[in-house]
């Protein structure tokens, strides 16, 4: 039966985006599925695969058509993780695409691969939003 796998990312830096996504997502390496050009990130408790880390020679598209949506559940969550993700190294994008009033906030990691830090509580529903 076909099912989906892991998100992957395309990177230019493995060592430097391996840094970034464990940290900013509290993932760790696994070994036996890692290699010169390949990282695959498993949840820290144990539950299993949760990103893959490709590395890239193209760059990173400024307008991707797919991207990571990472979750808070207030205004006040989002807030502190987009500090503790810029922290972290990844930057506040100038998008210009941003619709009045919005949920998410556009961030890019150390290899400039797009991301939204989503605020749940503001979703149609408190929580059922979506894509941007």
């Amino acid at each position: 039966m076909l099912r989906i796998g892991i998100p992957v990312i395309g990177v230019t830096d493995l060592h430097r985006a391996e840094a970034f996504w464990t940290q900013a997502l509290d993932l760790v390496v696994a070994d036996e599925w890692s290699s010169e050009t390949w990282r695959t990130l498993n949840h820290a408790d144990g539950s299993g695969q949760a990103l893959g880390l490709l590395r890239s020679a193209s760059p990173a598209e400024p307008h991707p058509r797919l991207h990571l949506d990472l979750f808070t559940d207030t205004a006040e969550e989002q807030q502190a993780e987009v500090r503790r993700l810029t922290g972290l190294g990844a930057r506040l994008v100038d998008w210009d695409l941003y619709p009045p009033d919005p949920d998410f906030v556009v961030l890019a990691d150390p290899d400039d691969n797009i991301f939204c830090v989503v605020d749940l509580s503001r979703g149609p529903g408190g929580g059922d939003r979506p894509a941007p």
